[in-house]
């Protein structure tokens, strides 16, 4: 009998690596260079995950949206030069990622980090994976939870919904997931909670990378 799941598409910031201090660094540069107050790395757990936008209208506040295209700029261009300086994979993600290799499952990376920064990382911290699709988010098109980049994906490898993993971190994770048609699993090494993951519709949990081999042929 064939594996249930033959694909799986993965959540990037919080899923495969750590970036949080990198992301945090970035994102007070620019709150300071527009004038407003920095925020602690820990406050970033819940304002990244829906797209650089939406993290300086949160972060700046109701009342300075006028400063979000200059915070967005300066965030982009310190994080161009300093998306290295601390990110790392979590544990035990470059053992999972060529055991599904090696298995025959195709692999794909859906963020909403912009997407040049996207192709970086994962050429940088990923160069000997067997990458089928690799997106982050594109000017004129709508950011996770929107599914249709999930969509897209299935789409483009011929692969049926229902025959994918979603693996993410985050609520907007399992919201794209289940738009997709997927099977959504949260991970509880990243940014948000456990009680997160079930709420926003996990249908499943993992506490270790190694663990989604177990679902594999569930």
């Amino acid at each position: 009998m064939p594996p249930l799941f033959t694909a799986a598409l993965f959540d990037l910031d919080g899923t495969l690596l750590d970036t949080l201090t990198d992301l945090a660094d970035a994102a007070n540069h620019a709150l300071a260079s527009v004038g407003r107050p920095t925020h602690p790395r820990d406050a970033y757990r819940t304002l990244v995950g829906q797209g650089v936008r939406q993290l300086f209208i949160d972060g700046l506040g109701p009342d300075h949206t006028h400063l979000v295209d200059d915070a967005i700029a300066a965030h982009l261009a310190y994080y161009e030069a300093h998306r290295f300086d601390t990110t790392r994979p979590y544990p035990g993600i470059e053992a999972l990622l060529k055991a599904l290799a090696q298995r025959g499952v195709r692999l794909g990376v859906l963020s909403n980090k912009p997407d040049d920064a996207t192709q970086d990382v994962i050429a940088r911290y990923f160069p000997d994976t067997p990458w089928a699709y690799v997106r982050g988010h594109r000017a004129g098109t709508a950011p996770k939870p929107d599914p249709h980049a999930a969509i897209e994906a299935t789409q483009a490898l011929g692969i049926p919904p229902e025959r994918w993993l979603y693996v993410g971190d985050t609520s907007v994770d399992m919201q794209t997931g289940q738009g997709a048609g997927m099977f959504t699993v949260g991970v509880t090494w990243g940014f948000r909670s456990v009680e997160e993951l079930w709420a926003s519709g996990a249908e499943a949990l993992i506490h270790e990378p190694a663990e989604l081999l177990e679902l594999l042929d569930r």
